[in-house]
């Protein structure tokens, strides 16, 4: 039995040939106002109406939980003599925007928690939403939007998506609004999503710029303090608009993204390399089980036993040497790369190298 690894390289083709020049971008944009949240909901609920997909009599606490929406219902019988196939427990999750108001409505997410095979078809009935302070603060229920599906006839089955997850647009009915306070001490504080102290103190000079005065001020890299001019007192939303569509060039770090279980390599545009020759040989693993049967000899006590015996074969081709360009790009070194036949998962290993040999001068991030 072979196995083969098959790995995916993703390559952002425009970051790679040269330093890309500034790029502004809306204040609004790469920033959050303190104070101005979502709130993260859950709740536990039962799904019905679907066709034979539900919970096995496994499932206890589906029984239970059917058992007690009936009791609610005025209806009473032992959980013991339940047989569902119809219904399934779930988990339902939303997350409540900021100034959402009573009465409007959320998407909501609903998991399978038991063993039942799709969602598809299924009606959510009433569920609470409680936020982390064990209050309800929307309702949900409706019918059930599955992307997947799963099929299976005579012991052979299909399933494409996620059958055992669907969504319900519009499906939480917000009981509870989440009191916000965004201005305190008459300022409005903006977070950076990425801390830099380039970035904020550009942010600054933009801002004070348009308000014309000192109104803005950097407390750390990531964390920018505006005072409510007076021309905009009672005009908060106006203050928020009017600095939110300001043009700021944002400066990002130099990074190396590597998730090794997909191969997958992301080379941001401020990553530089020093001059650096590299050497590759291309190493190839191959791994294969031999079946082989012991039988116990004639006139004895003993069982036959078939058994695997693994063998590994490893080759290793000759290694070249490359040289990368005195002021080289990550364009140069990624052409090279690709010269000496590197794979997706030698590229890795290869990007590791020269950052600990100090040939590339940017953070390696390991997912």
């Amino acid at each position: 039995m072979k196995g083969t690894w098959t790995i995916a390289l993703l390559v952002i083709t425009a970051l790679l040939f040269a330093a890309a020049p500034a790029r502004s971008e809306r204040l609004k944009d790469i920033s959050d106002v303190i104070g101005a949240r979502s709130n993260q909901l859950v709740g536990y609920g039962i799904v019905v109406g679907l066709n034979g997909s539900g919970d096995g009599s496994k499932a206890e606490f589906t029984l239970q939980s059917v058992a007690a929406m009936l009791r609610r219902l005025g209806v009473r019988i032992d959980p013991r003599t339940i047989k569902i196939k119809n219904a399934a427990a779930v988990i339902v999750t939303a997350e409540i925007l900021p100034f959402a108001r009573n009465g409007q409505r959320q998407d909501v997410l609903v998991s399978s928690l038991g063993d039942a095979k799709s969602l598809r078809g299924g009606t959510l009935i009433q569920t609470p939403l409680l936020g982390a302070d064990r209050k309800v603060y929307a309702v949900a229920q409706g019918p059930i939007s599955v992307g997947g599906f799963s099929a299976g006839s005579g012991g052979a089955s299909t399933t494409a998506g996620h059958p055992t997850v669907g969504r319900i647009p519009g499906g939480a009915l917000i009981e509870r609004e989440v009191p916000l306070s965004l201005m305190s001490d008459n300022k409005v504080s903006l977070a950076l999503k990425i801390p830099d102290a380039k970035t904020a103190s550009t942010a600054v000079k933009t801002i004070n710029e348009r308000l014309e005065g000192p109104y803005a001020a950097a407390k750390d890299p990531g964390l920018i303090a505006v005072r409510i001019p007076d021309t905009y007192k009672d005009r908060l939303v106006d203050l928020l608009a009017a600095i939110g569509d300001l043009e700021v060039t944002q400066d990002v770090p130099a990074k190396v993204v590597i998730n090794e279980r997909t191969g997958t390599v992301v080379v941001g545009s401020a990553v530089r390399l020093r001059p650096a020759a590299i050497a590759h040989g291309g190493l190839t693993v191959e791994i294969t089980e031999k079946t082989t049967i012991s039988q116990p000899p004639p006139i004895s006590i003993g069982d036959t036993v078939v058994a695997k015996e693994p063998e590994v074969v490893a080759e290793i081709a000759p290694g070249n040497l490359h040289l990368v360009p005195r002021t080289p790009t990550v364009g140069d070194l990624v052409s090279a790369l690709n010269n000496m036949g590197v794979k997706p998962a030698d590229l890795i290993i290869i990007f590791q190298s020269l950052h600990a040999a100090g040939a590339i001068s940017a953070q390696i991030e390991v997912q």
